[in-house]
């Protein structure tokens, strides 16, 4: 259990350093850095290779929403200067994988362990399910902030045709590689952080490599499937006032897309669940 103190020092130390930096960077609201403050803490204590999940989907998704500030301001109706996320949005971006975090935790005695449905089925689902989590949340992330700032016209993934930027749903080549791209991310920390927390050997060390290649899977289908519920239960028209795309229907806006079902934060979490159940489920018959 001292192994388990020491990270759960670390983990509030860095916690604290962390969400005090992205308050103050405009990154998270003050909700959001609570939040973070929280999911970061206990998945670090977790495990090292849980936290190192959530912060590099942190830090790159932050550093990637603030690229390309002034196009965004002038295409997306509800920009954040810096990105600002709420407590919300903080909790659907990880809430989940910090409850599986917890119940790997439990179940191996707060020791990581290898993904091997041979030995540890319900283990192995619950860390294949982390890693679909943050995988998706960083190729959606990564999707949306590339894909925004594409040269290419986005195309409704519904019907292929043309929509203007930031029409929920619409996207792009660019934005599609950028998903695999984010995903693969995850999962080359998964790899890499699983060398020094994880006591894996032979043959099954080496097929802990397939976390990779479904790091990169989860990324693109999270964010296929957040553009199809984006294009199809969630609202997107064209404001004739303010010029740009809107999530809500009203006198002066001209429907594109979508019924007004979901919000965008309810279709991230669909998203973000779908993906999580099935890369469990992959893991449990590949590994």
């Amino acid at each position: 259990m001292e192994d388990v103190a020491l990270r759960g020092c670390v983990g509030v130390l860095l916690a604290s350093l962390i969400a005090g930096w992205s308050f103050r960077r405009n990154s998270l609201n003050l909700s959001g850095a609570f939040a973070g403050f929280m999911v970061m803490a206990t998945s670090i204590t977790a495990s090292y290779r849980f936290g190192a999940l959530l912060l590099v989907f942190f830090f790159t998704s932050s550093k990637l929403t603030k690229r390309g500030a002034d196009k965004k301001r002038e295409i997306d109706a509800h920009y954040k200067e810096g990105g600002q996320r709420d407590w919300l949005q903080v909790l659907i971006n990880s809430s989940l994988a910090t409850a599986l975090a917890l119940g790997v935790a439990f179940l191996t005695d707060w020791n990581d362990s290898c993904l091997d449905s041979e030995k540890a089925p319900l283990v192995t689902c619950l860390i294949g399910g982390i890693l679909g989590h943050y995988a998706c949340c960083n190729g959606d992330t990564w999707s949306s902030e590339i894909g925004v700032l594409s040269s290419s016209q986005p195309r409704l993934i519904t019907t292929f045709k043309h929509a203007p930027r930031g029409t929920n749903g619409g996207v792009t080549v660019s934005g599609l590689v950028a998903a695999a791209a984010g995903g693969a991310v995850i999962g080359l920390t998964f790899v890499m952080a699983g060398l020094f927390t994880a006591s894996c050997e032979g043959r099954l060390a080496s097929r802990q490599l397939l976390a990779f290649p479904i790091g990169a899977f989860a990324g693109l289908f999270g964010s296929v499937i957040d553009s199809l519920l984006g294009a199809t239960v969630q609202y997107s028209g064209f404001c004739a006032v303010r010029k740009k795309v809107v999530g809500k229907p009203g006198p002066t806006v001209k429907k594109i897309s979508g019924q007004n079902i979901l919000s965008n934060n309810g279709v991230n979490f669909v998203s973000v669940l779908l993906t999580t159940l099935g890369t469990s489920v992959v893991c449990l018959y590949l590994f």
